[in-house]
């Protein structure tokens, strides 16, 4: 009897559904890390931080940042200032609300060294670091780093949305006061007055209001306006951002919305 051949395909065509992956090369604060993703699988919060943080060595902005910062230890036990603004804005970049959910942060092992990060803080750490920055040289730290990103765009005519943002509180919280807020009506709220450069949608200001001042108007009335350094950025407005710009960088016209609660 003579022995059958047969051919034998050890993988069946479309057995096995090909796999797209990419990849490119960041250069980040731990030097330069190689990227590979599946382009058909979902988007994760975390995935594109390399890149960014790639935008953030090249331009500078993050070591000018902390550079800058208001803030010293004198504590050998202290953390770094790195460590601590590196937390937060990691924590803000995964879209966090609350200042315990940076516990999720702990469990990464791979973003912070990016950043040239020794650790992440913990969620107390971070309450007490920032709790150190005065307002009177927290704001102008912010607003500095905020208008060199922005002010090289303002030399064209641009259009100011102005955006009023009800945000919840839970517990007693300083300025919050009982207004309109449709998620929790009867509860004391704050309200964000932000400032952009609309389409770009890029933030030249943010400022934080009692919950009874939820209306643009609060943010557009020249009686608010302040001198002093310690209060200016908490009830300034409208008239001091435009003060703040120059005359030659003043928008060509101004939009307001206004947004439903957001808890925190």
């Amino acid at each position: 009897m003579e022995p059958q051949n047969h051919n034998i395909v050890a993988h069946p065509e479309d057995e096995q559904p090909t796999v797209e992956v990419r990849s490119a090369i960041a250069d980040t604060f731990a030097g330069r890390v190689h990227v590979e993703w599946d382009a058909t699988a979902p988007v994760t919060p975390f995935g594109q931080l390399p890149f960014f943080i790639d935008y953030l060595k090249q331009a500078g902005l993050f070591d000018a940042w902390v550079a800058d910062c208001p803030l010293s230890f004198t504590s050998p036990n202290a953390p770094g200032k790195r460590d601590l603004l590196g937390t937060v804005m990691l924590s803000v970049l995964a879209g966090h609300r609350r200042y315990a959910h940076i516990t999720a942060l702990r469990c990464d092992p791979v973003n912070p060294p990016l950043l040239g990060m020794r650790k992440v803080l913990s969620e107390d750490s971070v309450r007490r670091g920032l709790a150190k920055i005065h307002e009177a040289k927290g704001l102008p730290w912010l607003q500095n780093h905020l208008d060199y990103c922005t002010t090289p765009l303002l030399g064209e005519p641009w259009v100011l949305d102005m955006d009023s943002t009800v945000k919840t509180l839970y517990g007693h919280q300083e300025g919050a006061e009982v207004g309109y807020n449709p998620h929790k009506p009867g509860r004391p709220s704050h309200v964000y007055h932000t400032y952009m450069l609309s389409n770009l949608k890029l933030v030249l200001r943010v400022d934080v209001l009692p919950g009874d001042q939820h209306n643009v108007a609060h943010a557009t009335d020249r009686a608010a306006k302040r001198t002093d350094a310690a209060t200016s950025g908490q009830r300034a407005g409208l008239w001091t951002l435009l003060d703040h710009l120059g005359t030659a960088r003043h928008p060509a016209c101004c939009a307001a919305t206004s947004r439903g609660a957001s808890s925190g």
